[in-house]
């Protein structure tokens, strides 16, 4: 199965949606593990694959070919998954007993990922909401304004570091 794509098998990138530098989708690792989950329900092929890794992250998140076959390869090369004989032009892969097996033993880490993608696609989805997103970029260019084009005092950013400290707080004890 040997691709010949740059990268390592857990650089991730983001694609396609909004600018500027975002945390990491998945952590070290964690990529092969939701692979290999994936590959528990059904022998796949790496663009079904890629296809659903977006829909679990609801197009927060689409791996590329040149992060899915170095982490594919890494995989084989572990023996967690096999690559089966070309079915129309793609190659099937499987996971493989030792393969289910250690995502056995990462079930609690699994279940972390599974509940961190939840969390993030109400995050994503709610941010694509037009008065939300312009609310956001409203009190980004208000903080932006304040605190970085002029001099701000030390009572100042005590000041504005409590209204965000209260805004956090009423936004968490909504009903």
């Amino acid at each position: 199965m040997r691709h010949h794509h740059h990268g390592n098998a857990d650089s991730e990138h983001h694609h396609g949606h909004g600018s500027g530098r975002r945390q990491r989708f998945f952590g070290h690792g964690e990529l092969r593990l939701v692979i290999l989950h994936l590959l528990s329900q059904n022998a796949s092929h790496g663009y079904e694959l890629i296809k659903a890794i977006e829909a679990l992250t609801q197009g927060n998140y689409t791996p590329s070919p040149g992060v899915i076959y170095p982490t594919l390869d890494f995989l084989q090369a572990q023996q967690l998954i096999t690559v089966g004989d070309e079915e129309n032009g793609r190659r099937m892969i499987a996971i493989t007993q030792q393969g289910t097996q250690w995502l056995a033993e990462n079930e609690p880490l699994l279940a972390q990922i599974e509940e961190r993608i939840k969390a993030r696609n109400v995050g994503y989805q709610l941010r694509k909401n037009p008065q939300m997103k312009r609310a956001l970029e409203n009190f980004k260019a208000v903080l932006d304004l304040r605190v970085n084009q002029g001099e701000v005092s030390a009572t100042q950013l005590k000041q504005i570091i409590g209204i965000i400290d209260r805004a956090a707080l009423e936004i968490s004890q909504l009903d």
